[in-house]
């Protein structure tokens, strides 16, 4: 456990940003195969900028997916409904570049093999309810605040980019302030002030009283620092701002940079590709370690190499919190948990139309319909195999 006063930060962006807006296409994409064909194989990456959106990657089903038109669903449904924003859903332009998936990968994946190599990485501890690290918890939170605020027209004057960063201080290990927050929100001009350079004072306690206070708590003191619009003002924001990709959000994706980032990305990939369904797994079997009580933090590393079912390595860390060796939850681990991709995906049920929501907000640490991989079913079967303190 590390000693001593230290920091951490994470940030999140929320479902508006050019690069979660990107993921939601992607993974929309996917649900759409999955609904129709569970056995279709999908990798589907977007690109956007101002008023355009391509679509490419490899698809091979039997089912039918309206790409254009799925792609408009979502930019609506975010809300880029309007021009003002950057990016509007009736008038952007969609291209769509898919074609099939390389058969050199179909030959090892149909036969129950990974379908790639690398590592991928799971983490747990006890820090939050969630058993996620607290950073990224409430960066996450923010930004759904933002659009829950602005989707309830609660602040009116906000648009659907958004950004947050949370800094919290740790002593001994444990959390004990927010240093700083964070917020980055897209805006129409009627906050700007008489320069029209920056937002007015008024704009910026609004933001503080209405998205941060309620999600921050008790760890927020008198010495928390905010920085809202830093720059001033945020008028342009989305593709018209900046362009976007799917998976350049990864440490958004997953643990906020407590641990090292496995694997690629997720959004857009169907879960024969592990970088994405054992990564799911690997959060899987470090939140019931956990859970059970073994140890206060547990970091998971799984390895694979194409074509084969069996992972190479199991590597299990616990930053010297564990109550039993890590040799000794590596057995139970390999004991317990179907690690070949089919077992994942049976054991996690993969094969639905879950990934959209998933695509926004992290993947991990969300208690909700779908997220299999959330769930602490495998305790009593870890204790059970183990005669410990826990």
């Amino acid at each position: 456990m590390r000693k001593g006063k230290y920091y951490v930060t994470s940030e999140s962006v929320g479902e508006g940003h050019p690069d979660k807006l990107c993921d939601q296409i992607s993974d929309s994409i996917l649900d759409e195969v999955l609904r129709q064909d569970s056995r279709g194989r999908v990798a589907c990456e977007t690109f956007v900028t101002m008023g355009l959106i391509i679509v490419g990657g490899e698809i091979t089903t039997t089912a039918y997916v309206d790409v254009i038109n799925t792609a408009r669903r979502v930019v609506k449904e975010i809300g880029y409904t309007d021009p003002k924003y950057g990016m509007d859903y009736e008038t952007c332009a969609v291209v769509n570049t898919i074609h099939a998936q390389s058969p050199d990968i179909s030959q090892g994946v149909d036969k129950g093999g990974a379908g790639d190599q690398g590592f991928m990485v799971g983490y747990a501890c006890d820090e939050t309810p969630e058993l996620m690290p607290l950073p990224i918890m409430l960066a996450h939170k923010l930004v759904r605040k933002m659009a829950e605020v602005r989707r309830a027209k609660v602040l009116k004057y906000l648009g659907p980019d958004s950004k947050s960063q949370v800094t919290v201080e740790y002593k001994d290990g444990k959390a004990v302030r927010i240093n700083s927050v964070v917020l980055a929100s897209q805006h129409t001009e009627e906050i700007l002030d008489k320069t029209g350079e920056h937002i007015t004072e008024k704009a910026r306690k609004e933001i503080i009283e209405k998205i941060a206070r309620p999600v921050l708590g008790k760890l927020v003191d008198d010495k928390t620092e905010y920085y809202v619009n830093q720059t001033g003002k945020f008028l342009i924001g989305g593709p018209q701002s900046d362009t976007g990709m799917t998976g350049r959000k990864i440490i958004v994706d997953t643990y906020g940079g407590v641990i090292p980032h496995g694997g690629g990305a997720f959004s857009g990939k169907d879960p024969t590709k592990v970088d994405r369904s054992a990564a799911y797994m690997a959060r899987y079997v470090a939140k019931n370690v956990v859970a059970a009580g073994f140890a206060k933090k547990c970091c998971i590393q799984l390895a694979y190499v194409i074509g084969k079912a069996e992972p190479l390595a199991v590597m299990v860390e616990t930053f010297g919190t564990g109550k039993i060796s890590e040799e000794k939850i590596s057995m139970l681990i390999r004991e317990h948990f179907d690690l070949t991709p089919r077992g994942i995906i049976t054991e996690l049920d993969l094969l639905k139309p879950i990934y959209r929501k998933t695509a926004a907000y992290g993947h991990f640490g969300r208690e909700e319909e779908g997220f299999t991989w959330e769930e602490t079913d495998k305790v009593d079967l870890l204790k059970k195999g183990c005669v410990c303190p826990a």
